[in-house]
């Protein structure tokens, strides 16, 4: 048996899977890593430790799976897409790694040479300008960091998202690309062209020599190249270094963004598919097919993935706050000790009685690209408690996608059937049929939540011949449970316009 490596290389953890060439994904190993929050709406990672934590996830999945070793033929990496780090050639990062959430560089976005280009932007990129995106980030820690414009002119220092990073990383600085889907987030990449724009590059500041090379998703990524004596230096046990040191010279043949790598995993092969993931943030993405659809309502184009010269396209409606509000109703509120408490409480009580959250935590996203709007609660009554703003809580992030799902809609005409989910906040059967019920559409809940790993190493097998084509993973999506609508009409429209009626007044209470 031939497996693939897969490693899923999140916002707080890293994972790492085995894809066997039946379509089987083991069980995962999880390493989380710290999150640093240097000031307010500012979020940074340390990027040695992220890549420290793909080696530890790969060494303790090859220890739980010794029939794996010797038996690894190829390598996927799917990655938190926006994060940005700085690297010299040895691979050593330069400064924190800024995270796809931070909110650091909204002034650069307000930069009124930047927000001229706002319109050529979005039609060559699919991209609003925000923080969220890759450019500014790099022109911060240009900005931030002494000699470093001059340093990446001089070809002695990369710019990169993380899954450029990694492949430089783990090839021993023999590799150095990016793919579409994850350069398609930079906001200096032109999607129809599948190259970088030379006007964004000059916007921005950007040397194109210090950014990776773009590839394909199913591509040739290099070799993978560890040294015993650094992984010996890092820490690593003698256990840990036989492992590691078996999987030189496997191929990394897949990269992809986490997003579309789910939208493959989730079997969303077709025209007009669509899929949400639930996780820190939510993202739904509905596949255009291979002809691109700029949004008139605020949501973002962007390369899906990429095979043999042919490349997909998804639209996309990111949500900054998902699984992050359960967070905030567990550590800042004490409301809930641990996330499955949710729905109990939830059905404790007939409804929110009136009350909705608009978790603007780290800003506004699609449709509205407000990076300075902050959370708000209304319809506070005496009556209002715990429960009521828990399930307030829990019912904003189905108001946030049901919002997405109709704008598109009414970008491309297509209305899905159903809506595929995946991500840990899917374990909430009371949101999954809240879900249901606002969309108006049957919710399936994809029988792993791990459709980031699956994704990228059904890419990967594809590229490296184990997978014949894209239509041929379809055999291998297993579905979970499934849930229906029950509610009418009216009361969706009800809920709906309170929810909107909220973000009405988190935009005139001058947070904006």
């Amino acid at each position: 048996m031939r497996y693939i490596l897969c490693i899923d290389q999140g916002t707080t953890s890293t994972k790492a899977f085995l894809l066997d060439e039946d379509g089987n994904l083991s069980n995962g190993t999880h390493v989380p890593f710290k999150q640093y929050y240097p000031q307010p709406g500012w979020v940074s990672h340390d990027a040695e430790e992220i890549y420290l934590s793909v080696l530890k996830a790969i060494s303790m999945l090859l220890m739980e799976h010794p029939e794996a070793k010797g038996n690894i033929a190829c390598m996927g990496i799917t990655n938190q897409r926006e994060t940005t780090v700085a690297f010299s050639l040895t691979g050593k990062p330069l400064d924190k790694a800024i995270v796809w959430q931070c909110r650091r560089t909204s002034d650069i976005c307000r930069r009124p040479e930047i927000r001229e280009q706002s319109r050529r932007i979005t039609e060559i990129t699919g991209l609003k300008i925000d923080p969220y995106f890759s450019a500014t980030k790099m022109r911060w820690l240009i900005e931030n960091n002494r000699d470093l414009k001059e340093r990446c002119e001089a070809g002695e220092v990369l710019l990169s998202t993380i899954d450029g990073f990694l492949v430089y990383r783990l090839t021993g600085g023999k590799s150095y690309a990016s793919d579409y889907s994850n350069c398609s987030r930079t906001m200096l990449f032109d999607i129809a062209k599948k190259e970088y724009d030379k006007v964004f590059l000059d916007l921005f500041g950007i040397p194109e020599k210090a950014l990776a090379k773009p590839l394909e998703s199913c591509a040739d990524y290099g070799k993978i190249d560890l040294n015993e004596f650094t992984l010996k230096d890092s820490g690593f046990t003698d256990e840990e270094i036989e492992v590691l040191m078996s999987i030189n010279g496997v191929k990394i043949t897949g990269v992809l963004g986490d997003q579309p790598a789910a939208l493959l995993g989730q079997n969303a092969i077709n025209k007009g598919d669509s899929k949400t993931t639930y996780g820190t943030g939510s993202f739904t993405l509905m596949n255009l097919g291979t002809e691109p659809v700029f949004s008139k309502n605020g949501l973002l184009t962007s390369c899906a993935w990429s095979v043999n010269g042919v490349t997909s396209y998804a639209l996309e409606g990111s949500i900054f706050q998902a699984g992050s509000v359960i967070s905030w109703l567990k550590d800042e509120l004490c409301f809930i000790s641990t996330p499955s408490d949710c729905d109990p409480i939830c059905n404790s009580i007939e409804d929110a009685g009136g009350v909705y959250l608009v978790p603007a935590f780290t800003g506004l996203g699609a449709p509205y690209w407000k990076p300075d709007a902050r959370g708000i609660l209304t319809g506070l009554t005496r009556g209002t408690g715990r429960a009521q703003i828990v399930r307030a809580g829990v019912e904003s992030i189905a108001y946030q996608v049901t919002e997405l799902v109709n704008l598109m809609t009414d970008d491309t005409g297509i209305k899905a059937g159903q809506m595929k989910v995946d991500g840990g906040v899917c374990a909430s059967t009371f949101l999954m049929q809240l879900q249901s019920d606002l969309l108006g559409v049957t919710v399936t809940r994809a029988l792993s939540d791990e459709m980031t790993a699956m994704g990228v190493g059904l890419c990967a097998g594809i590229s490296a011949g184990i997978f014949d084509s894209v239509d041929q993973t379809s055999q291998f999506y297993k579905a979970g449970a499934s849930y229906s609508p029950k509610m009418s009409a009216y009361e969706v429209s009800e809920k709906m316009e309170g929810y909107r009626s909220a973000v009405r007044a988190t935009l005139l209470s001058g947070n904006d």
